[in-house]
């Protein structure tokens, strides 16, 4: 164990240890182990030191403990170190830090028993997992559930889920679950809802098959296989359901804390219902097969709830009410024939006492004698060969009678009730496939295990056997598939103790044979298996103490069975008699029919069965109808063959694995029991499957994904550009054993334990790379920090040293000037102060020096004495010493050279012999004497020196005895001087005093002096401090009022804001919400329809085969027909209401065969209700509008005396148009004149004068017309200018008003006069500031504008240059009309980007008004200056013609300049005057099929969008709807726009998939609407148009009831385009924002499992965020070519943002693998390109932004610190956009992609938890991706004129008049 990891055994590695309580338990090494060490020192993680002794013979290492990183993964294969403590634990992680209940341990789904509801199997979870690969998504039962739908129709092969594990696991739930899916996803074929009956067979099983057991409180008592089948399109088409092993023993007895089965206490509950009266039936403590357990509720059940679910499914599976009745009565009888009591009359018999009333009730409930029922319980007949005898019975065998009468009855029940579920569930149509579900139990020991356990353990051994093949079976082709040598895998195989179970003579046909023994027991059995097994199995064993008892060894643990009971739970024998006795009852025949063995039964559905009907698979073998007992089979021989059916059908199939575990067992939420944990491990087979992988290679890595991975680990220079040759050599010179890995085709394969190194040494590398980075940012940091102190400090010591300096100078001018006048003052005082003290000091110092220096003379007298005295003491006793020391040296030496003489002697004695000897001796005594002498010169040169110190001292002693003579002599003159001076001392002393005495009088007056100069001084001061006290109290008293008004104003003018707001915002949201609801209706209604549609459709091909094809959901199509429309042939029709023509479509049903009445009727009844809530609606919003629209006029009312300034400019613009038009007549007539003058000498030919005059012409008119298009151009900028004079002007004459507050301040005297001056200062201080800040605003917005404006001009650049190229492909004529139409348009647009800018919504709306205004009347005068250049050219060309016939010399090829080169040249005729048109079309009623094929359902919206103006079909259309008024044709109106709206919903759904088509046609219809409104007649639409639109306005009928219908078909439309965009978008969304890396290197790949997960490295054709943009932009570009208006574009980008938002924050919530801090700075730069990209496109001002900020609310959250209290706080702050569920589930699934991220602990996401409870939110995880905002349709008038409109040739429109 881990010995080739012994080098992984270092310091501080953490292993993991076992522990009695616990299993396993984590510990770390405190010293490295050598090889050969016999123990570890280990140190566990509550700091305990330990050691852990080793196995002495086979040194095997405890197991090693994964990196954290690893720790909590998907999947338990991707585990670095597989083994048992490492599954465990991080099954505990995951299960209860992550409250995550799904784990992936290869191909098996290992699910955890929360004991609580969940809220991740909601319809936006499965909608999720729907059609995604099994490991992008978290794992989960509908992940295993997608994998088997998708293998099943990608391969075409069954497949299997096979649930199991321990009662109360969650076997039955999950199953549960994956059949939900099924049914959500795949949808039916039929009208009946095979799904619903599919999820409605669950509540009946569950009611007759569950009951409450110590472990579970809905535990299945059997095994059930269910088949799911689908059709050739997969889905779903019925189901057939198989049962296994009914634990019949329950319904007689149930242990204590459980209950018999649900169905029991569900009626006993209902007994008050008046139904179930003659059921007779009361509480469940009144009978005894329900009090037994003493457990009759079960905590939060309401049976009789449960009850009336039960009854529904009943219902809808087609048992009829008296069937179910009939059931209950059954039920009922059982109930009652357990009270009954039996007595016992002798030792061998036994009585049932007269008119038993439980007898009697089971009796009428069956319908059977009460003699022969009370016969028959005490009796029984035994037949022989020749006679038949009636004996009694005793009273215990009477009671076991009894209860195997209730228990076969129950048995027969339950049968019959399995089959005609299945009756309900089969269909006539073929199969094409089916999946299985298996829930079947667990392996089961208990402390008694009988026959039912057995049954149990043996087939889970089966199981456990196909379950090891096929894992066995797929890690074998994946070698294979990678082409790595491999060997075979060594496995358990538990063949041997299958063959134990069911081989010949084994325990089953041991049990077999000794049933069909007269007097066979279970004593006699148990016999038979020793004297058979007990020698020659190991795995068959005996107890010690018991002869009734045998041990099997399964394959997850040794099991007991008690040999009692199984010979009779075996034969499963009753009294055939009182069958017979049921079988005659003559009142009920339903029970009658359950005892039927082999006949048809009736189906309680009335239908008789089918042959087409599938051939299905019974739960029991057919039986013939003899009733002997040599042909009926066992309960063990019926299981066995059961079995091996059930494992043929799942070695047919591909299997599924779900292994349901039980945390623990007192049912606790998220309590996990790790001693519980791991024996269902060991049972269910994961370890089993961990053993397998682990013996080859486990983790397994892409190439890619270990070059992403370990790129940190490998060099410049080992980097190649084939990335698998580079691995190859990393991973060479990093892991040396090459038994450690193999290289496959497209994967590494690693050893187990290898990852892990791998890791160790990533990290390591890591970890040095950041503490690099680490050093250089916190130096850079420090420096900057220091340099930015440094500079501070500079500055201010520099400040503080200025203002020391400054004080310093101030300070010493004052001290200055202080010493100045001291000094002299001073001077004088102490000159006389000093004079005494000298005189005063010298007499003193003369006394004290005398007597100083005879104190000195003495002692130095005495030093000098007492030195003499020590000198000759001292020297006394160092001679006396020295003496002593000398005599005892003396002596030693002596001593000791006596001794060394002799030892010298001797030694001299035997060297004297030798010549040698002398020879060293005369050397040494040569040397000796050397030394000597120089020892001798070195004693005199002492002697000398000593001599001469000692001359030099005696003449020093002698200097000095003379020196202090001398002073001896000036001292005693100085004794006389000192006697002089204290005579004048004494006078000097009282001269002092007399000057004391002045100075103190001086000083007197001194004093009163500055006490009256500080007594006036403080007068000043406090006369100056009241008078500016006063001022400041003025002051305080002005600035309280102004700051009351300015508050009370600004007061007032927030709650008027605030009051506006807030009746704007309500008045919106109550808009919204009818506009919400009003769409959802439509919706509805719309939905209808398609049914409507899709059940005539069906009728119509029901005689068809249906067409093969694989088709996951439902056609989305939107309907063709609406409650306006009329039939396709355009016949003549009534006008009626919407309910006849419901009527109408329902008597086109009833006209078909087959057709459902009832559903019809719904239907109709349905539409009567939608169409009163839509009248109702649409009155609400008709009213909300036009209170809207009131306050709107309002607001123009306001606003119209601006225009004063605007309508003289018009007039002078006007003006100078009609001067131009004057000119260029006045030029015509010249040209005339000229042309006349010259006709006679023909001048006018080509290159003569007048044809130059002509050209001449003809170029200034071209001239003057892009003068025309200049000035239109440049009329916003004048416009603007003049706005901003008018403002400036307006500033400056406020400027000028306060000037007469300005008073100069030196002449003020008085309070008031300050104050006034104040008042004005302070007025121009704020005069300054309000024009300092419009100067800046106007400076701002003068930038801003110049920017848009350039980009305005480079777009504008770009699309002249395409109109350009438009332009040149049109005729002359149309072309100068087509460049006029783009360029009103064009500026149309940016009018009102500029109004989209403005943010004041009155100076926008007047803006607009006046714009729009405005452009309507330079479109009139364009018009008319456009008709008078058209009349001068068309003159032009006649000139032209007449020149070119009076031309001489010319070629007939020539042309005039006016003239195509192929147009002959015609004679001159008579200019006809230009036709006024009125903007309409005139067609024949025959051609409107012709209009509408060519202009609706023929029409390629490419061609359309690129090539004419927009809307062009809208505006077609609405010109023949005017005609059709014009003439007063209704019948015309009504059938062009019945037409119109037929062939719009009929192009949708033939091309609804078609984005361009979709837009394309939304703004047709939308502009459609909105001249329908422009053009209705109604003042609100009407002030919007100029003159000229409002006289072809409709004038003949009302169209508002139409408006409406096309606003609904509008809305249609608005969602098929979602749904359109939704379904391109929804492939790239996962890619492009959560997996794709935008920013390379970010994300780190950590190691996966033997699920596949989709990589986060950009592979080909993986969609990126450049695809998202890219698909946006085309999106935008589209709606843009083809017309939208802008405000529904912001509506459709707001939408995509918002699928985009919750798409990606959903799968985030789904992937554990997602959440982690590099992914949410991915998920932040993502949106960031987001946003750019709505700045790009001006949008951001549409709330698309908003849309994603829980998205950027979940990337800050994987971002932000998780660890304090205060973090907490910021997280609850910051995501107000998420809700609490996702909060936590985000901090669960948090996930550390390296070491040096930590996970987030418990405690903290409790914490979130506590401060988010009072938050009020839905409990929904997900966000509904289906949700779609309501549409408005803001009224957006044309300023195009409709008489300039040109129909262009390319739409086949030649039909079409222009009136």
């Amino acid at each position: 164990m881990n010995q080739e990891l012994y080098y992984m055994f270092v310091k501080l590695a953490r292993v993991w240890i076992p522990d009695a309580e616990e299993v396993w338990k984590s510990a770390a090494l405190t010293k490295n182990y050598e090889d050969g060490d016999g123990s570890l020192q280990l140190a566990l993680e509550d700091g305990t030191n330990l050691e852990h002794k080793l196995d002495p013979k086979t040194k095997n290492l405890p197991y090693l403990r994964n990196p954290d990183i690893l720790v909590g993964e998907n999947d338990l294969t991707a585990l670095s170190y597989l083994h048992e403590p490492a599954v465990l634990h991080n099954l505990k992680v995951r299960f209860i830090d992550s409250k995550l209940i799904y784990t992936y341990c290869g191909i098996v789904l290992v699910a955890i028993n929360p004991y609580e509801s969940l809220p991740i199997y909601g319809s936006d979870i499965i909608n999720a997992y729907s059609g995604q690969n099994m490991g992008d998504m978290d794992p989960h039962i509908f992940a295993v559930a997608e994998e088997a739908y998708k293998q099943m129709a990608r391969d075409e092969r069954n497949q299997s889920i096979i649930v199991s594990g321990e009662s109360g696991a969650g076997k039955t739930v999950s199953a549960k679950y994956a059949m939900r899916y099924f049914a959500t996803v795949s949808g039916t074929t039929s009208e009946a809802n095979v799904e619903q009956k599919v999820l409605a067979s669950n509540p009946i099983m569950e009611a007759i098959g569950n009951a409450k057991t110590t472990r579970n409180d809905n535990s299945s008592r059997f095994g059930k296989y269910i088949e799911i089948g689908f059709d050739p399109r997969y889905r779903i088409i019925g189901a057939n359901m198989r049962t296994y092993l009914l634990e019949k023993s329950r319904v007689v007895f149930q242990a204590d804390e459980e209950r018999n089965y649900h169905i029991f206490y569900q009626l006993c509950a209902s007994a008050h219902l008046p139904e179930l009266k003659d059921l007779r039936l009361g509480s469940a403590n009144d009978f005894l097969y329900t009090r037994q357990g003493r457990s009759p509720v079960i905590e939060g059940v309401d049976d009789t709830k449960e009850l009336s679910t039960t009854r529904h499914a009943f219902t809808l599976l087609g048992v009829n009410e008296s069937y179910q009745m009939g059931l209950f009565q059954v039920l009922a009888a059982i109930l009652h024939l357990g009270n009954v009591e039996v007595k016992d009359r002798d030792s061998d018999s036994s009585v049932i006492p007269p008119n038993n009333s439980h007898l009697t009730a089971f009796c009428e409930l069956v319908g059977v004698s009460y003699q022969d029922m009370s016969h028959w319980l005490c009796h029984r007949k035994l037949r022989t060969a020749t006679e038949t005898y009636i004996k009694t019975v005793p009273r215990l065998q009477a009671v076991n009678s009894r209860d195997a009468l209730a228990k076969h009855v129950y048995a027969k029940l339950f049968s019959w009730i399995v089959e005609h579920v299945n009756k309900a569930l089969v269909t006539n149509i073929k199969q094409r496939s089916f999946i299985g579900v298996l829930d079947i139990y667990g392996f089961e020991t208990f402390e008694i295990n009988s026959f039912e356990q057995f049954c149990i353990n043996y087939a889970n051994e089966k199981l456990q056997q196909q379950f090891n093949m096929h894992v066995f079976k797929l890690e074998q082709e994946e070698y294979m598939r990678e082409e790595i040598p491999w060997t075979l895998i060594d496995f358990y195989d538990n063949q041997p103790c299958i063959n134990l179970i069911e081989a010949k003579m084994g325990v089953l046909d041991l049990l077999d044979e000794e049933c069909k023994m007269p007097k066979g027991s279970d004593e006699s059995w148990a016999q038979k298996l020793y004297n058979t097994h007990l020698k020659t199995c190991s795995l068959f064993q005996k107890p010690r103490l018991s002869n009734r008892a045998f041990i099997i060894q399964h394959f997850a643990d040794k099991v007991e069975y008690q040999c009692e009971g199984f010979l009779e739970k075996n034969k499963d024998t009753v009294n055939e008699e009182q069958i017979n006795v049921l079988k005659a009852s003559k009142k009920f025949p339903l029970l009658v029919e359950l005892f039927q063995d082999g006949e048809k039964a009736v189906s309680p559905t009335g239908q008789p069965q089918g042959a087409g009907g599938r051939t299905r698979l019974s739960v029991k073998p057919d039986k013939g109808r003899t009733s002997s007992r040599e042909h009926k089979k066992t309960v063990g021989c019926q299981f066995r063959n059961s079995l091996q059916m059930l494992m043929d059908t799942l070695n047919a199939t591909t299997p599924h694995y779900v292994r349901c575990i039980k945390p623990n067992d007192f049912k606790l939420a998220f309590s996990f029991d790790p001693m519980r944990a791991v024996q269902q491990l060991r049972a269910c087979g994961v370890l089993e499957t961990i053993r397998i992988s682990a013996a080859g290679f486990p983790s397994r890595w892409t190439y890619q994904e270990f070059y992403s991975r370990y790129r940190v680990l490998m060099k410049q220079k080992d980097v190649l550009q084939d990335k698998r040759l580079t691995c190859r050599n990393v991973l060479e010179f990093l892991v040396q054993d090459q038994d450690k890995y193999q290289f496959g085709k497209t994967k590494i394969f690693f050893r187990a334990g290898q990852v892990a190194y791998l890791e160790k040494l990533r990290s390591d590398k890591l970890r040095v790379a950041c503490v690099r980075i680490q050093k250089t940012i916190r130096c850079w940091l420090a420096r900057k920090k220091f340099l930015r102190q440094r500079r501070s400090a500079i500055t201010i010591q520099r400040f503080t040293r200025g203002f020391q300096a400054r004080c310093l100078a101030k300070f010493m001018r004052r001290t200055s000037a202080a010493t100045t006048i001291q000094k002299y003052q001073r001077m004088c005082v102490a000159r006389r102060r000093y004079r005494q003290k000298q005189a005063a000091a010298l007499a003193m110092q003369t006394i004290l020096r005398a007597y100083m220096a005879r104190q000195k003379y003495r002692a130095l007298l005495r030093e000098s004495k007492a030195v003499v005295i020590q000198k000759h003491a001292r020297g006394l006793l160092a001679r006396r010493r020295f003496k002593r020391c000398l005599r005892a040296i003396v002596y030693l030496q002596c001593c000791l050279r006596r001794m060394r003489a002799r030892w010298e002697l001797k030694k001299l004695k035997i060297e004297a012999r030798s010549v040698e000897h002398f020879k060293k001796l005369n050397i040494g005594m040569e040397n000796k004497i050397m030394q000597l002498q120089r020892r001798i010169d070195e004693q005199n040169n002492n002697h000398r020196a000593t001599v001469d110190k000692l001359a030099t001292l005696e003449a020093g002693h002698a200097a000095d005895s003379e020196r202090m003579r001398v002073e001896v002599t000036r001292l005693r003159g100085v004794e006389e001087d000192a006697r002089n001076n204290a005579n004048r001392a004494n006078s000097l002393q009282g001269e002092l005093e007399r000057l004391k005495k002045e100075l103190a009088t001086t000083q007197k007056e001194k004093k009163t002096i500055e006490d009256w100069a500080t007594k006036y001084r403080d007068e000043m001061e406090k006369m100056v401090s009241e008078l500016k006290s006063q001022n400041g109290l003025l002051k305080s008293e002005k600035d309280d009022l102004n700051r009351m008004i300015q508050e009370q104003r600004q007061q007032m003018t927030e709650q008027m804001a605030r009051a506006i707001a807030e009746e704007t915002q309500q008045l919106e949201t109550d808009l919204n919400e009818e506009r919400s609801r009003y769409q959802n209706l439509l919706t509805e209604h719309l939905r209808l329809e398609e049914k409507h549609d899709d059940l005539k459709e069906e009728m119509a091909l029901s005689s068809n085969t249906s067409r093969p094809g694989h088709r996951r959901t439902d056609s989305t199509h939107s309907s063709n027909e609406s409650e306006y429309t009329y039939n396709s042939e355009y016949a003549e029709a009534d006008e009626g209401s919407r309910v006849s023509e419901v009527d109408g479509g329902r008597a086109h049903m009833d006209s078909g065969r087959g057709m459902d009445t009832n559903l019809t009727l719904k239907l109709q009844k349905r539409l009567g209700e939608l169409e009163q809530d839509k009248q109702q609606l649409r009155d609400e919003l008709e009213n909300k509008e036009e209170l809207f629209q009131r306050a709107r006029a309002r607001d123009d009312v306001e606003h119209k005396k601006a225009r004063g300034a605007e309508l003289e400019y018009e007039s002078l613009k006007r003006q100078e148009l009609e001067s131009e038009n004057k000119k260029l007549k006045h030029n015509l007539a010249e040209m005339r004149q000229s042309l006349l003058g010259n006709q006679a000498t023909g001048a006018g030919a080509p290159g003569s004068p007048a044809y130059k005059v002509l050209l001449d012409q003809l170029n200034s008119s071209s001239e003057e017309l892009d003068v025309r298009k200049e000035e239109v151009l440049i009329l916003r900028s004048q416009l603007v200018s003049q706005k901003e004079a008018t403002h400036h002007k307006d500033e400056k004459e406020t400027m000028t008003e306060p000037t007469h507050h300005v008073v100069d301040v030196s002449k003020l005297k008085d309070t008031d006069e300050i104050k006034q001056a104040y008042v004005g200062l302070k007025d121009t201080n704020r005069l300054l500031e309000s024009q300092l800040q419009a100067q800046r605003r106007s400076y701002d917005n003068e930038t801003e504008g110049l920017r848009s404006e350039l980009q305005n001009v480079k777009e504008e650049n770009n699309r002249q240059q395409q109109l350009l190229a438009q332009n040149l492909q049109l005729p002359p004529e149309a072309r100068i009309e087509a460049s006029l139409q783009h360029e009103i348009t064009r500026l149309t647009n940016e009018n009102l980007e500029i109004l989209t800018d403005n943010q004041d919504p009155t100076a926008s709306r007047e803006a607009r008004v006046t714009i729009l205004r405005r452009m309507v009347d330079l479109m009139e005068q364009l018009e008319k200056q456009d008709k008078t250049i058209r009349k001068l050219k068309k003159q032009l060309k006649v000139y032209s013609k007449r020149i070119g016939e009076m031309g001489v010399g010319q070629t007939e090829g020539q042309t005039s300049p006016g003239q195509m080169v192929d147009e002959p040249v015609r004679a001159v005729s008579i200019p006809r005057r230009e036709k006024d048109f009125q903007g309409m079309l005139e067609y024949k009623r025959q051609d409107e099929l012709k209009l509408v094929k060519n202009l609706i359902l023929e029409l390629k919206p490419r061609g359309v969008a690129v090539n004419l103006i927009p809307g062009l079909p809208a505006y077609i259309l609405f010109m023949c709807l005017r005609h059709a008024d014009y003439v007063n044709d209704d019948e015309k109106v009504r059938t062009l726009l019945a037409s119109t709206i037929n062939c719009i919903k009929k192009i949708l759904k033939k091309r609804g998939d078609d984005f361009e088509t979709v837009s394309f046609w939304l703004a047709n219809t939308c502009r459609f609407l909105h001249c329908l409104k422009q053009y209705s007649g109604d003042e609100v639409f009407m002030k919007h148009n100029s003159a000229r639109q409002n006289e072809h306005c409709l004038s003949n009928f009302d169209l508002a009831e139409y408006r409406q219908v096309i606003s609904d078909l509008a809305i249609q439309i608005y969602q098929q385009l979602i749904k359109c965009m939704e379904n391109i978008l929804q492939a790239m969304i996962v890619s492009g924002m959560l997996e794709h890396e935008t920013i390379q290197g970010v994300s780190g790949v950590k190691p996966t499992g033997l699920r596949k997960r989709t990589s986060s490295i950009a592979d080909e054709g993986m969609y990126t965020l450049e695809s998202i943009l890219r698909q946006l932009g085309a999106f935008h570009s589209t709606m843009c070519q083809h017309g939208t208006d802008p405000e529904l574009i912001k509506q459709v980008v707001k939408q995509q943002f918002y699928i985009i938002g919750a798409v990606t924050l959903n799968n985030l919530l789904l992937r554990k693998d997602m959440c982690s801090w590099s992914k949410g700075m991915q998920i932040r730069y993502n949106v960031s390109q987001l946003e750019e990209w709505l700045r790009d496109k001006n949008l951001m001002a549409c709330g698309a932004k908003e849309t994603l900020e829980p998205l950027i609310q979940a990337a800050q959250l994987l971002q932000v610190k998780k660890k304090t209290d205060e973090d907490a706080e910021a997280i609850c702050s910051m995501c107000h956009a998420l809700t609490t569920a996702q909060i936590v589930k985000v901090l669960n699934l948090y996930t550390p992609v390296n070491e040096f991220e930590e996970r987030v602990s418990v405690s903290f996401i409790r914490t979130i938890q506590t401060r988010l409870r009072g938050r009020c939110e839905s409990p929904q995880l997900l966000m509904d991706t289906k949700v779609i905002y309501p549409v408005t349709f803001p009224f957006n008038p044309s300023a195009l004129a409709l008489e300039t409109i040109q129909i262009p040739s390319s739409l086949n429109l030649g039909f079409l008049v222009r009136v």
